[in-house]
């Protein structure tokens, strides 16, 4: 029989106390772990956690800055800010939506278009990106869904500054329009501001070239909320850095009177103060209204537009590129007297001008007998300057050309310019693989046909050069540090005023062609000028054969001539020069009354907002309304489709393309 242990008092304490060691120790570090842990999460974890905490109860909103005004020469407003209502959608936020767009439907008045698009932003948005569902609102309909906010998750409504432009299309192609960045906008810089509620940056024109100028910078609002989002009460707002103001050289009264001048018209006009180079107005006319690209334009709006053949969305002032017709005759007559051509030389003017086997012709069939270079300039006579270039050569008048402003880039914060082309035989050879310059080239070019393009700005430097006898670059933003203006012409002030004398000739002599320019004003005001009249297509030998219209009412549109004029006023001590260009118009004594009627209105408002109203009553009312019907009757046509708010930049629309070159012994003479 095996023995059992045995087991006494005292071994009982020992192994009591062993265990109660163990446990004790097991107990001590636990408890040391704990500490450490907590330790660990209140000292060091602290920042973190206490973030989180208040982010459980404080929201961060980031505050849109409020964009820079964009004001004329004399301060007044050509882009503003203004209290706006509207009301987001978060995606990350939203719950039930066909239910919460069944309530915002009723609340806000929505169609069935705006819900289309709602539903297709929402699909296609990432979920931190706001979708809108109604700028602009009117108070009563945001204070009917804020006070609804807590059933409508997802649902931002916010009040703050939206872009608006008092001319609306009048400035359209200057300043551009504003609207919400883009997805590859924000992955390129992940700048949270760009996909708050609210911010918009600027898509085109002005607005987009400054951007960084204009925008200024976000402020920041702390918000205590309810776990479901509901504001308790603001806690510190941190305003923000509204954004610098932009003071253009703009006459904002003239640039609204000259787009309302330009009438129906496919036209754009420059007007530049010839002392300081400042751009008074740029207008291209028919264009859209800025408000309703930066508050998101419906399908059928923008169809209406893209589709219009008077090609609203371009601005044809930067991007328009025209043979210049014989506005450039000023010029060559430059040219003419610096390459030693004496101005009383007579030229007799037939009709036409045989080169080869072939014919040259002049805008008027009968001639124009004797002519010297002031009735050549005035009366406009292509065998004149036929005859006269080929003295000299291309070479020669390119060079002037260049001079005056022709060809030129101009440093402009302005998208999209296009430059033209002043050809000579080197830029012949370079385009077209050594070809060679001909004499047909040269006539060609002499009355601004052929190869020859220019867009209107620089055909108002052009004149501007010619009154001013310097070689002044046109200017836009006022607070601005530029160079100085150019100096001198290297071309002799007696020629000048020859010039300048036969282009007063065009406007106020007898034989001008520019009669209808003339101003009704005191007879120390005179305006110069010169008209020009460019072929849009290559009039052949078999075509004047057969007779009949080849760029007047006879034809469709799109094949009439253009119609340009050029001036500066007063002839004596110039101020003001102008460029007007009025696409297929026929002829260029078209564009000769616009330009009076904006000098007029640099000297006698009253007289020419006069002679605007009646004009008016003959259009159909002002742009806004004839807009407006002009909307409706397209409406009416088409069936709407509804489109994303935040609607595409426009494109660069066509430009007129440049007319072929004519064939030795073919005439592109202008129809003056």
């Amino acid at each position: 029989m095996k023995r059992g242990r045995i087991i006494t008092e005292q071994s009982q304490n020992f192994s009591f106390t062993r265990r109660a060691f163990v446990l004790g120790g097991l107990q001590a570090g636990v408890g040391g772990l704990l500490a450490a842990r907590m330790a660990w999460l209140s000292v060091a974890q602290n920042e973190r956690y206490t973030t989180l905490s208040e982010s459980n109860r404080v929201q961060l909103t980031l505050v849109p800055p409020r964009r820079g005004w964009i004001i004329d020469r004399a301060g007044k407003p050509i882009a503003i800010n203004r209290t706006t209502f509207r009301v987001d959608i978060i995606p990350d936020q939203l719950k039930h939506a066909d239910a919460v767009l069944g309530q915002l439907q009723q609340l806000l008045a929505l169609t069935a278009d705006d819900l289309e698009r709602i539903r297709d932003d929402l699909a296609k948005a990432r979920g931190y990106q706001p979708v809108p569902v109604a700028e602009n609102i009117d108070y009563e309909r945001f204070a009917a869904v804020s006070v609804r906010q807590s059933s409508l998750p997802g649902v931002a409504p916010a009040s703050g500054y939206g872009r608006y432009y008092p001319a609306g299309a009048a400035v359209a192609h200057l300043v551009g329009y504003v609207g919400p960045a883009s997805a590859a906008q924000y992955d390129k810089t992940r700048d949270p501001l760009l996909i708050t509620p609210g911010f918009k940056i600027g898509k085109e024109g002005l607005e987009r070239k400054m951007e960084k100028w204009l925008r200024g910078k976000p402020g920041a609002k702390r918000s205590e909320v309810t776990a479901h989002g509901k504001v308790v009460r603001e806690l510190t707002t941190r305003p923000e850095m509204v954004g610098n103001a932009l003071q253009l050289t703009i006459d904002a009264g003239l640039q609204r009177y000259t787009a309302s001048r330009l009438g129906s018209e496919s036209a754009s006009a420059v007007m530049i103060d010839t002392r300081t180079g400042g751009i008074l107005a740029m207008a291209s006319m028919p264009a859209f209204d800025p408000n309703s690209f930066s508050d998101g334009i419906s399908h059928a709006e923008w169809d209406q537009l893209s589709n219009d053949d008077h090609l609203p969305l371009t601005n044809k002032v930067m991007q328009g590129l025209y043979p210049p017709g014989s506005t450039v005759k000023p010029m060559v007559a430059l040219a003419l007297l610096e390459a030693g051509v004496d101005p009383n030389q007579t030229v007799t003017c037939s009709g036409r001008y045989r080169l080869g086997n072939s014919y040259f012709h002049c805008w008027r069939h009968g001639g124009h007998g004797s002519v010297d270079m002031h009735r050549a300039v005035a009366a406009s006579c292509d065998i004149y300057f036929y005859t006269m270039a080929r003295l000299i050569g291309i070479d020669r008048i390119a060079a002037m050309a260049r001079q005056l402003g022709l060809g030129e880039e101009y440093e402009l914060p302005m998208p999209s310019q296009r430059y033209g082309t002043v050809p000579d035989t080197e830029w012949k050879a370079r385009r077209y693989k050594g070809a060679r310059w001909t004499t047909a080239d040269t006539l060609n070019a002499t009355i601004g046909q052929g190869y020859m393009l220019a867009n209107p700005l620089q055909l108002a430097v052009m004149a501007a050069r010619i009154a001013s006898g310097t070689a002044l670059a046109p200017r836009l933003i006022v607070n601005k540090r530029y160079p100085p203006q150019g100096g001198a012409l290297d071309v002799s002030p007696e020629h000048l005023a020859l010039v300048r004398d036969a282009m007063s000739g065009v406007v106020n002599g007898p034989f001008g062609t520019g009669g209808s320019g003339r101003l009704n004003l005191d007879a120390n005001t005179l305006m110069a000028g010169k008209t020009g009249t460019a072929q849009v297509r290559r009039i052949t030998m078999a075509m004047r054969a057969a007779g009949g219209e080849f760029g007047g009412y006879g034809v469709p549109w799109k094949y009439r001539d253009h119609g340009l004029f050029v001036g500066f006023a007063p002839v004596v001590d110039p101020r003001y020069a102008v460029a007007v260009v009025i696409e297929h118009g026929m002829h260029g004594a078209a564009g000769a009354p616009i330009a009076r009627d904006m000098i007029t209105y640099m000297y006698d408002r009253k007289r020419a907002e006069e002679r605007l109203a009646f004009l008016e009553e003959g259009w159909g009312g002002s742009i806004e309304a004839r807009m407006a019907r002009k909307a409706e009757a397209w409406s009416h046509r088409n069936d709407p489709e509804p489109m994303a708010a935040d609607a595409p930049s426009p494109p660069p629309a066509a430009a007129p393309a440049p007319p072929p070159a004519a064939a030795p012994g073919q005439s592109e003479a202008d129809l003056e």
